[in-house]
């Protein structure tokens, strides 16, 4: 390969990922975004927090539930002091730039986009986080009176659909490494 064709290849490599970094802010700022705004609604003019237990049924399997999640992820880290509440923050801001970093520096398109699921996720929850001393859920998925999961928000979906993207794609491509190298 001559010099030139690697140095054309390496100023197309570049421009790709300064535009997965630009896609990348982009879904971060949008998931971000849109929570807020859902948080708002949920909020000011639902007024889900005075609706008590039962919320608002919105389909038979979807109700929309006034939860204050003061831990993360499974009830996690439970922050009932303000030092708890300030270290949570600390940690989950840590986590956040790790993210970024990594975002920052990914070279697939479709990684980036779903580290900056996680990372827009995050963020609104640190918005939260900060804003209230805890954060904001409301989203009650159920089969009659069996909920699989807890109340969650658009944040909480947008981190774990980025982590299982994240999964599935180093499954996936670490499968088809390993049956290529076996042939």
């Amino acid at each position: 390969m001559s010099e030139a064709a690697q140095v054309d290849g390496a100023v197309a490599e570049a421009a790709a990922q300064g535009l997965h970094r630009k896609l990348g802010l982009i879904v971060a700022a949008v998931i971000v975004l849109l929570d807020q705004l859902l948080k708002l609604f949920v909020t000011q003019t639902l007024q889900l927090a005075s609706r008590g237990p039962a919320g608002i049924e919105i389909l038979p399997f979807f109700n929309l539930t006034w939860t204050q999640n003061y831990g993360v992820s499974m009830g996690f880290f439970h922050a009932d002091t303000q030092l708890m509440r300030w270290l949570l923050v600390a940690m989950t801001m840590a986590i956040a730039g790790f993210v970024s970093w990594w975002m920052w520096r990914e070279k697939q398109r479709s990684d980036a986009i779903a580290l900056s699921m996680v990372l827009g996720g995050a963020i609104g929850n640190i918005i939260d986080r900060v804003r209230l001393g805890y954060v904001v859920d409301y989203a009650d998925l159920h089969i009659g009176a069996w909920r699989p999961f807890l109340i969650f928000n658009l944040a909480d979906a947008a981190i774990t659909i980025g982590v299982l993207i994240l999964l599935a794609r180093a499954l996936l491509l670490r499968e088809k490494a390993g049956s290529k190298e076996s042939r």
